[in-house]
């Protein structure tokens, strides 16, 4: 299991993260909402651990960000408020679970212990597809058995790609289920994304580019055509092979 968390109070983070790894939990700690933000952007975790009142984007800006990702991460929410009323509010922005301090230790790592296990129970099955090995429960991904390290959104663009089983995905649905509602429909973000996932799952490349239509898996010979920038799919321009090779 992999926890980010969230806590600004140094002394506080540190018996966090030792009690933890005791307990075999790998955590990220970040000691405000802008680090918090960055590591949710370029790693993926299993449970997020965030402190209502941290410096920066607040505990509960990140909460809204985890959800609105669609990533399902579950949140345990820390706080020194007891209310009622905090802890609905608490709920309200998505928090699966929350503790107020002071806490024991021990507690959350059962509170976390229990939260894994739920969301076990719910966990998507494992995509397969040529030579790829896609797990979106774990946000790991497999290339003929080697580990291949993705950003966030190159995971979720690959993800649709896997899902959609060699069919066509075009430019403008990768942006609607990789991006959020306030991506520009304009963006050249897809084109780079997708440049980005071809160089990192290597050569051949398994992603191929339908001119004018879009992207897909290929199931075949696994030597996807790479458009370069990938152009072509939005205006239908077959542009020079390899532009993103180097």
């Amino acid at each position: 299991m992999r926890v980010l968390v969230v806590e600004d109070e140094p002394y506080m983070a540190d018996a966090i993260r030792d009690a933890l790894r005791l307990a075999a939990i790998a955590a990220d700690v970040a000691g405000d909402g802008d680090t918090a933000l960055e590591l949710l952007g370029t790693n993926s975790y299993d449970i997020a651990v965030l402190d209502r009142d941290v410096p920066g984007p607040s505990g509960d800006e990140i909460a809204r960000h985890i959800v609105a990702s669609g990533s399902g991460t579950p949140i345990l929410m820390l706080t020194a408020a007891d209310r009622l009323d905090d802890k609905a509010s608490g709920f309200g922005l998505g928090a699966d679970d929350y503790l107020t301090k002071p806490f024991e230790l021990r507690e959350l790592v059962l509170r976390l212990r229990a939260l894994d296990r739920r969301r076990a129970r719910t966990r998507p099955p494992v995509l397969e597809i040529a030579g790829l090995r896609l797990d979106p429960f774990r946000r790991e991904v497999y290339r003929d058995g080697r580990y291949v390290a993705l950003t966030r959104k190159q995971f979720a663009v690959l993800e649709v790609l896997v899902t959609a089983e060699g069919g066509v995905v075009g430019a403008e649905e990768l942006l609607e289920r990789a991006w959020d509602e306030n991506a520009d429909p304009f963006t050249n973000a897809v084109r780079i994304t997708v440049s980005g996932l071809r160089k990192r799952l290597g050569e051949p490349w398994v992603i191929a580019t339908e001119p004018g239509v879009g992207y897909r898996i290929d199931t075949g010979s696994g030597t996807g055509t790479d458009s370069g920038t990938g152009a072509g799919v939005e205006t239908g321009t077959h542009r020079s092979e390899g532009a993103d090779r180097g």
